[in-house]
């Protein structure tokens, strides 16, 4: 009697698990597949359905007339790193120590050898392993001062499973790199351009991936990031319709990141996913042409908005934005409502399953936007760039409002700063908010009108919610401390 009880428990046991490997089977294979196109320096106005006249952009424009075309995208900050950490954390990069762009290992003063994504961080493809998804990154890392290094995490640290990456920019320029790193191991000298040798990598791994897993698959273009090279068909092309030949090539550079974007959506297309969710943004916005020695084919554009790259007025990191699910029935149109890259992570767990990080976020889910086009964000966009090009280090959208703010430290100014370390911790933490602008970004997107005076009732709910926020933030940002 007891032998035969034994034997039912063991059918039963092994009924239920070969019915709970099915329902997760099931439920893995209902997961979407996840493309995200992330473009370098790439401005608002860069693309032709954003409106720029001359550059021909039709894969992405056919993303966006059939997807979701977001008018109000914003990326986490107005320069490269900290916007990369940003997205993939869905947190403020002041709450990882991640301030201004990322440098080499060179020791500084201000300690900005040390910054890195930290171990602590929790990341998009971090989450998604956890409910079965194969990750993959090719293209830009820069979210470390020591790449392929020992002494720091690297993308695999993050969730990656595979990597294909550079530090910072392709080098000597986005033709024929050299200094791409494979899984650990440097790559050497190779032919083509950037942004097609990335999607080579993506349809490589692609190709190779040996299991039925949904992926997420970050492509990060070095794309129109100088130093500009582009193809010369391409260059030819767009001569007749550009003031001279740099500004050919970075209307070809552009161009070519589109052809690199069809090729991607085309394999996905032919091998039937009919499941995947793209997204396509930009981490800052348009370089200012001849800032810098190299920047000599720096022509991108901000479809009006005011200033630039590393800039806090809306240039800066109003950039792109377009998410369409392909083989799903969901929202498509234009939406001008409020949406950032902190978003991407809690919106993804939300569809796959997957819990969200044991961190404060400041990032939330725009599922709705897909299910019906209607998404009212509640936690106000701030952010705190210490480097700023303009005079405003703080800024922070709310509903229709922007407020911007300059600090001063006992009457002074604050200088412009790339880190915050514990040297200069006091010095940033007891600055005050001090010279405010506001603006009616609905009505007036261009910051041309400040309404600090003439709405004083608005004004004084903005200014007070700022104080709140920007309090928040400085407590929860991270400060570099010297290792010696």
């Amino acid at each position: 009697m007891l032998k035969n009880t034994f034997h039912v428990l063991v059918l039963v046991a092994f009924g239920l698990n070969f019915a709970l490997g099915r329902s997760q089977g099931r439920q893995q294979q209902n997961r979407p597949n996840i493309v995200v196109f992330l473009c370098d320096d790439l401005g608002y106005g860069d693309l032709s359905s954003f409106g720029h006249p001359t550059i021909k952009t039709p894969n992405i424009d056919q993303l966006a007339e059939t997807g979701i075309k977001m008018t109000n995208f914003y990326s986490a900050a107005p320069v490269c790193s900290p916007s990369r950490v940003g997205l993939l954390t869905g947190r403020s990069p002041n709450r990882a120590g991640v301030y201004d762009f990322i440098p080499g290992p060179k020791k500084s003063e201000d300690l900005r050898h040390l910054v890195h994504l930290q171990k602590g961080e929790e990341t998009i493809p971090q989450r998604l392993k956890t409910v079965g998804y194969s990750t993959a990154l090719v293209g830009k890392w820069h979210c470390s001062s020591l790449f392929n290094h020992p002494a720091q995490p690297q993308p695999d640290a993050f969730g990656f499973d595979y990597w294909f990456a550079t530090h910072n920019n392709a080098s000597p320029s986005h033709e024929n790199p050299k200094n791409f790193v494979r899984n650990g191991k440097d790559v050497g000298p190779m032919e083509g351009f950037s942004c097609q040798i990335v999607v080579d990598e993506a349809i490589d791994w692609l190709d190779k991936k040996d299991d039925d897993a949904p992926f997420y698959l970050q492509v990060t273009f070095h794309e129109p990031h100088e130093p500009i090279a582009s193809p010369e068909d391409l260059v030819k092309e767009y001569l007749p319709y550009a003031n001279n030949e740099a500004e050919a090539q970075f209307f070809a550079n552009v161009a070519n990141v589109d052809k690199a974007v069809g090729r991607l959506l085309d394999y996905l297309k032919r091998k039937g996913a009919d499941n995947t969710i793209v997204i396509f943004t930009s981490d800052n916005g348009p370089e200012t042409l001849n800032r810098y020695s190299r920047a000599q084919r720096s022509f991108g554009r901000t479809g009006g908005l005011k200033g630039r790259k590393l800039w806090t007025t809306e240039a800066g990191f109003h950039v792109p934005g377009i998410v369409k699910w392909m083989g799903r029935d969901t929202y498509s149109g234009t939406t001008d409502a409020v949406v950032s890259a902190l978003d991407i992570l809690p919106t993804l767990c939300e569809i796959t399953g997957a819990e969200l990080p044991n961190k404060e976020l400041d990032g939330e889910s725009f599922v709705s936007l897909l299910k019906n086009g209607q998404f009212f964000r509640k936690k106000p966009l701030i952010w705190g760039f210490y480097n700023a090009l303009n005079e405003h280090q703080v800024a922070m959208r709310h509903g229709d409002y922007k407020i911007l703010a300059r600090l001063k430290y006992k009457g002074d100014y604050l200088p412009r700063l790339n880190n915050i370390h514990s040297g200069n911790e006091a010095l940033v933490k007891t600055s005050e908010l001090t010279d405010f602008e506001l603006y009616n970004l609905k009505d007036d997107p261009r910051e041309t009108t400040d309404l600090s005076v003439d709405s004083p009732v608005v004004f004084g709910q903005m200014k007070r919610l700022l104080e709140k926020e920007y309090g928040l933030l400085l407590k929860g940002s991270h400060v570099w401390q010297n290792e010696e």
